[in-house]
Parts: structure tokens; sequence; C-alpha cells
């Protein structure tokens, strides 16, 4: 998984609780309703979503930048950073 030393700003933020299809589903959904070059950063339990986005972005030309799990009180979160094609 990449990490990323500094973390791009995001023009939207999206954080999806349910697990395979919803992460995959939700974002492509998210990044139709923005610009081309503007990034979202979504926010995902699902540990499936790191392989799925990452299939995700080569099928569809939106730019995966980076992908970092966090430890948070909840347990893990897999946090990615897409840009719109």
């Amino acid at each position: 998984m990449q990490e990323l030393r500094s973390r791009p700003a995001p023009d939207r933020e999206l954080s999806v609780d349910g697990s395979c299809p919803e992460p995959v589903l939700r974002t492509a959904r998210a990044l139709r309703a923005m610009s081309s070059g503007q990034i979202l950063r979504v926010v995902c339990q699902d540990p499936a979503s790191v392989h799925d986005l990452q299939v995700f972005s080569e099928q569809t030309g939106n730019r995966l930048l980076a992908q970092e799990t966090e430890e948070r009180a909840q347990g893990k979160v897999f946090v990615h950073w897409l840009s719109r094609r």
C-alpha cells in the first residue's frame, strides 16, 4: 500500500461503512459529481477496498494517488486518495 508523506488536501471526503461493493459504488458516484483533477478522500472499514479501489482506478482511468491504513478506536480504517480523470 502506497503511503503518503504529505497528504493532498481533498476537495471532497467520503466515509463508507459498508463492505464490497459499497466502497467502489459510492466512490464511482462521488467521482462522477466532481470535476477533472479534483481529489476525493475515501475512508472505509472494508479491507477489500484496498484491492477493489486499485482495480477500479485501473479500469476507469481515475488516478489512485495513495492508500494508507490508520488505527482508530473502532479498529483499522483504510484511507484512499483518488483524483478525478
